[in-house]
C-alpha cells in the first residue's frame, strides 16, 4: 500500500420458553431463553427453533470403548468419554446445520469430524484450562446428513457432552449456485461461507479479509470459552478467525482514520440484571472505542481489536450513532442513544457530535457540541445518515429532515424537508449515499436517500404493526446553490424497502438489496411480530439503479437473481476488491434463534463482472481511443443498519501516457474535501468493466493530530465502564 495524494501510478436438552421474549431485556444473551436466574456459564445454546440430543440419546450410536462420566459440569448431568484411538460416535440428521459440544482441557485430545463419509477437518480439544460444555464443531449447511465425530489420539481423552440440530427451514444447500441470470446480462447468485458470528457490522479491511462485528450473543464461532461477537472473514478461501472483543458492541459505528486504523464504537452497556456479567465476560460498551491497527497479513494471525477503556474511550455514551472520516483524517461521531432501547426519545437523546481523536474545537475542550437537528428530529432519529461533502461540510439527515454542518463553524444550512413525509433513518430505516463525484461536473456533491417508512414516529410499539407499508421513494439533491433551491427530485424503486443496503459500484451504478416491504427496524416492539421480527415480506430481488440514466429509467431488475435468504434487520452488504459483493447476516432477534427470520450466518456473492482487468495501469490490448476509461477512487465504507457511512467514488483525472501508449497517467483526488485522507481503492473501468481493486492510502499515511488538552480533558471528566461489575472466576476441576 502507498502513500497517494496528488499522483498515482500505476458451534442438555432443548429448554422451552418461560416467558415472553419481548419483555427479555438482556441483550448480551442468557444461560437458558427465559431465564432470570444467573448461573454459571458455558457456551452451550439452544436456540429457539432448534433440537437438542443429550450424549446419552439413542440417536447416537458409539463404536469402541466409551464410558459414561457423570457430573453436574455436564449438560443433563453425563456425559460420553473414551481415550481409545479410533474409537467414534455417529449421528443422522435433518436440518439447517448441527454443533457438537463437550470438554477441553489438558488432559483432551485431538477428534476427526466426517460430514457424509468425507473428512471435514480435525479438532483439537486441548485447552490450558478445563471447560466444560464447550463448542467443539459446528456445521452451517443444510440438508440431511451423517456425521461421525472419532477419537485419534491414544491415551487422550474425547468427551461428547450433547449435540443439537438446526431447524430445517426453506433453505438451499451452502456452497451452490443459487441464481445465474442470462449469459448477457452476467449476473449470478452464489451461496459460501459461513460468517460465524452474526454479521450486523461490515467493512473490508484489505484484499483478503473482511472484519465482521456483532452484539454480544450465543454465536456458535467462540473465543477464550465463550461465543465470539466479532470475527475476521477470508474473502478467498471463506475462514473465519474469533477477535476478542471486550466490550459490548451492539449497534456501534466505525470508520478509518487517515493512517488506515479503523474506529469501532459505541454500544451497549453489561446486562446485569439477567445474567450477571460474567456469562461472556464483556464489559460496557457505552463509550468505547475499539481499535483495529492496519492489517495487510493474509494469515491476519497476529491482527486482533485492541481496547484499554482507562486511556481511549468517548466523552458521552453513543448507541446507534453514525460516524464519518472528515478532511482532517479525524472521525466525526454523531447522535445516538445515551443506552440501550428502542426508539429514541429526548431523555435517552444525544443529540451532539464529538472527535476522535478529540478536538478542542470551539471551546468545547474535547466535550460534545450540540447540534440542533440532532435535537428537533425525535424520535425516529438514530444511525444519521452522513457523509462528508466535497467542499469539507457534512451532510446529515435524520427522521424527515436534513441539513449541512460546517463542521469548522458549528454552522447548519437546513435543507428542505424530504418529500412526502419519509422517515429514513431508524427505526424507519431507510439508506443513504452520496453520488459519485467527478472533475466533469467539479466534484459537486449530489446525495441518494432510498426506502424508509411514514409510520407516525410518536406511536407506541403496541401501535405499530409487521404490515405497515415501507416506502418506495428515492429522494436526490444536489448540494448547490442551484440544487438546493430546486430541491429533492423523487422517483420511485420498483418495490418498497425498509431496511435496504445501497453498494456503490466502481461503474457509477448503485446496487440495492435487502430490506422488507412491510414494518420498521428492531425486534419484539410491535404487534404481529413475525417471531420477533418488526418486518415482514422480505425483498428478495435486488435492483440495479443508474444515476445518470434518464427520470423513470433509472432502475432495473432484469436478469437479477432472487435469493431465498431473507435479510432483515441486521443484514449488511458490501462491494468487495474484487468486484463481488457480499451479502450478510440478518438477526431480527433478541439472541441467536432459529424461528422464522431466524440469526443467519450464511453468505451470499453477487456476481455481476464476467471479466476482470488487472490493475497494473497498463491497458488490455482491445483498449482503442474511443474505450471509455475511468479511474474510480473508491472507500467501501463501514456498513451497519444499512447506513454505508464513508461509501464513496471520486472518480479521477486519467490520461494517456505521452511515452508509453499502454500506460494510463492518473491523477489522484484534488483535496482532502474530495476524498479525506485514508485508505482507498482504485478500480480501472474500461467500457463499463472494472478491474480487481488495488489497495492504496490517499494522504501521507498519518494519523490525525492529537489534541493532548482536548484528549486530557476528556479522561479526567468520564468514568471508565460504568456498568461494569466484579466478573469473578468460574473453577472447574471435573472431569
Amino acid at each position: 500500500m502507498r502513500p497517494i495524494y496528488a499522483a498515482l501510478r500505476s458451534l442438555s436438552l432443548f429448554a422451552s420458553l418461560s416467558s415472553s421474549l419481548a419483555a427479555d431485556s438482556a441483550w448480551n444473551g442468557h444461560v437458558s431463553p427465559g431465564s432470570t436466574t444467573p448461573s454459571k456459564f458455558t457456551p452451550f445454546y439452544v436456540p429457539s427453533g432448534s433440537e437438542a440430543s443429550d450424549s446419552a440419546s439413542q440417536s447416537i450410536l458409539y463404536v469402541g470403548a466409551w464410558r459414561i462420566a457423570d457430573s453436574a459440569a455436564y449438560t443433563d448431568g453425563s456425559a460420553m468419554v473414551t481415550t481409545a484411538k479410533g474409537a467414534y460416535a455417529t449421528f443422522d440428521f435433518t436440518g439447517a446445520g448441527i454443533e457438537f459440544y463437550g470438554g477441553k482441557g489438558k488432559r483432551y485430545g485431538q477428534a476427526d469430524i466426517y460430514i457424509d463419509g468425507k473428512f471435514e477437518r480435525t479438532i483439537d480439544n486441548w485447552d490450558s484450562k478445563d471447560q466444560q460444555q464447550q463448542l467443539l464443531f459446528f456445521l452451517l449447511q443444510p440438508g440431511t446428513r451423517f456425521a461421525r465425530y472419532q477419537n485419534c489420539q491414544q491415551g487422550f481423552k474425547v468427551r461428547l457432552t450433547s449435540l443439537y440440530r438446526r431447524s430445517p427451514g426453506p433453505m438451499e444447500p451452502g456452497n451452490v449456485l443459487i441464481s445465474e441470470a442470462p449469459s448477457e446480462v452476467k449476473w449470478s447468485l452464489l451461496q459460501k461461507g459461513s460468517t460465524g458470528v452474526a454479521a450486523m457490522q461490515l467493512a473490508i479491511i484489505s484484499s483478503s479479509h473482511a472484519i465482521i462485528i456483532d452484539k454480544v450473543e450465543h454465536n456458535p464461532l467462540t473465543i477464550d470459552g465463550h461465543p465470539a461477537w466479532g470475527a475476521l472473514y477470508n474473502l478467498n478461501t471463506h475462514s473465519v478467525k474469533a477477535l476478542n472483543i471486550q466490550s459490548n458492541s451492539f449497534c456501534a459505528g466505525g470508520s478509518f482514520l487517515s493512517n488506515g486504523t479503523l474506529i469501532n464504537v459505541g454500544g451497549n452497556p453489561v446486562v446485569t440484571s439477567i445474567t450477571a456479567a460474567a456469562d461472556f465476560g464483556d464489559v460496557d460498551g457505552l463509550q468505547a472505542i475499539r481499535l483495529f491497527h492496519p492489517c495487510e497479513s493474509e494469515s491476519v494471525s497476529d491482527c486482533d481489536i485492541y481496547e484499554n477503556h482507562a486511556r481511549i474511550r468517548m466523552a458521552s455514551p453513543r448507541w446507534y450513532n453514525t460516524v464519518v472520516r472528515i478532511s482532517d483524517g479525524s472521525a466525526m461521531i454523531i447522535g445516538g442513544s445515551k443506552k440501550g432501547g428502542w426508539i429514541n426519545n429526548a431523555t435517552t437523546n444525544n443529540p451532539t457530535v464529538e472527535y476522535y481523536p478529540p478536538k478542542g474545537i470551539h471551546g468545547s475542550n474535547g466535550d460534545p457540541i450540540t447540534l440542533a437537528i440532532l435535537q428537533d428530529t425525535l424520535n425516529s432519529n438514530l444511525f444519521p445518515i452522513a457523509f462528508s461533502l466535497s467542499d469539507g461540510n457534512i451532510f446529515l439527515a435524520a427522521n424527515q429532515d436534513a441539513t449541512i454542518y460546517n463542521w469548522q463553524a458549528n454552522s447548519e444550512q437546513r435543507l428542505p424537508q424530504i418529500p412526502n413525509g419519509v422517515r429514513v433513518t431508524y427505526p424507519m430505516t431507510g439508506t443513504g449515499l452520496l453520488l459519485p463525484l467527478s472533475p466533469e461536473n467539479n466534484y459537486a456533491s449530489e446525495i441518494l436517500l432510498c426506502g424508509g417508512s411514514s409510520v407516525d414516529d410518536t406511536k407506541p410499539g403496541y401501535l405499530m404493526n409487521s404490515q405497515d407499508p415501507a416506502s418506495s421513494q428515492c429522494s436526490r439533491i444536489v448540494l448547490t446553490d442551484e440544487g438546493i433551491s430546486a430541491g429533492w427530485q423523487v422517483e420511485q424503486m420498483p418495490q418498497a424497502r425498509i431496511m435496504p443496503d445501497a453498494v456503490l459500484l466502481p461503474t457509477g451504478q448503485i446496487f440495492i438489496a435487502n430490506g422488507g416491504a412491510t414494518g420498521i427496524s428492531g425486534y419484539a416492539n410491535v404487534i404481529d411480530q413475525v417471531g420477533q421480527s418488526n418486518a415482514d415480506n422480505p425483498v428478495l430481488t435486488p435492483v440495479l439503479y443508474d444515476p445518470t440514466a434518464l427520470a423513470g429509467q433509472r432502475f432495473s431488475s432484469v436478469g437479477m437473481p432472487t435469493s431465498q435468504i431473507p435479510r432483515l434487520y441486521h443484514s449488511v452488504a458490501t462491494l468487495t476488491p474484487n468486484g463481488e459483493i457480499m451479502i450478510a447476516g440478518s438477526n431480527p432477534n433478541l439472541d441467536r434463534s432459529e424461528v422464522r427470520y431466524g440469526t443467519e450466518y450464511r453468505v451470499e456473492w453477487m456476481i455481476d463482472f464476467g471479466e476482470k482487468l488487472t490493475l497494473k495501469v497498463h491497458l488490455p490490448s482491445t483498449t482503442s481511443t474511443s474505450s471509455d476509461i475511468k479511474v474510480a477512487c473508491m472507500d467501501l465504507g463501514y456498513v451497519t443498519h444499512a447506513v454505508h457511512a464513508n461509501s464513496r467514488l471520486v472518480y479521477l483525472v486519467n490520461a494517456p501516457d505521452a511515452s508509453d501508449a499502454g500506460t494510463l497517467s492518473v491523477t489522484g483526488p484534488p483535496n482532502a474535501n474530495v476524498y479525506p485522507p485514508g485508505p482507498a481503492w482504485i478500480f480501472l473501468v474500461v467500457d463499463g468493466v472494472p478491474s480487481i481493486g488495488t489497495r492504496v492510502m490517499i494522504g501521507d499515511g498519518k494519523g490525525p493530530e492529537v489534541d493532548e488538552a482536548a484528549l486530557n480533558n476528556v479522561l479526567e471528566n468520564t468514568q471508565v465502564d460504568q456498568y461494569e461489575k466484579d466478573k469473578g472466576e468460574n473453577k472447574d476441576n471435573s472431569e
